[in-house]
């Protein structure tokens, strides 16, 4: 293991931080007993191994639903937005959590809050309309901060949004930080040279960090703005959930 990567892993414990899948320039993983993989030299520190398997759909601030009650009609709510704290208003139970939950878990919810209001306390719940799809972009780039997706965009393409790469950026050693299924966090490296740089296309949530000289960096990006992560960001220390 070299110095840069020991001193990287070394950070990254330091923070906190987990829930990280490797790439091409980090250590090789090693099964763990319950599944996960564990850093080499570091047995306390749990990775969640990268995967491109969509994970279910969960709500955010700024989707647009419909809710039907199919007992009690007078209730249905055409067109109702998820506000930014995350919460939707129904009638007779007021205030409810919709973001960071399925469509699957926010019926449940509401069917269960109705159950003292209605014989039949049966909720459907559609996704009309996605909100705005946001990545993060920091690091050593002209113009960091929160950008919304035109479209299906690569890396590549949201690091142009974000003003392109300053003069001392590693551009062969970019993090993508991504939310896998059961919310955990992962983190890959991406090789964003344009000559023989990989196209990885980007999910909703997805966070680019450019360091400046290597990955080290990462762990100090997290410890800055963790407050700010969106909604549900999820991280794992010695096999636990945590959230921000």
């Amino acid at each position: 293991m070299t110095a840069d990567r020991r001193a990287f892993l070394t950070l990254l414990a330091a923070a906190g931080l987990a829930g990280c899948g490797g790439g091409s320039r980090l250590p090789r993983p090693s099964p763990a007993a319950n599944g996960r993989v564990r850093a080499p030299g570091f047995p306390d520190i749990p990775f969640a191994t990268w995967t491109d398997a969509e994970p279910e759909y969960l709500l955010y601030p700024g989707d647009e639903l419909e809710i039907r009650t199919p007992t009690a009609p007078e209730l249905n709510q055409a067109q109702l937005r998820v506000g930014p704290d995350g919460r939707i208003s129904m009638p007779l139970i007021g205030q409810v959590m919709a973001a960071d939950r399925s469509l699957r878990e926010l019926e449940a919810e509401l069917s269960a809050a109705y159950a003292s209001q209605l014989v039949r306390p049966v909720v459907e719940v559609t996704l009309r309309q996605a909100g705005p799809l946001k990545v993060w972009v920091d690091g050593e780039v002209n113009q960091p901060g929160v950008y919304d997706m035109p479209g299906d965009i690569d890396a590549l393409q949201a690091v142009i949004m974000a003003g392109g790469f300053r003069p001392g950026a590693r551009r062969d050693e970019v993090a993508l930080i991504r939310r896998g299924p059961g919310g955990v966090r992962m983190m890959r490296v991406v090789d964003l040279r344009q000559r023989n740089g990989e196209h990885v296309a980007l999910r909703r949530s997805d966070i680019l960090f450019v360091p400046r000289t290597t990955l080290a960096e990462l762990a100090v990006f997290f410890s800055q703005v963790r407050d700010a992560l969106p909604i549900g960001f999820t991280y794992s220390i010695n096999g636990q959930y945590q959230q921000f």
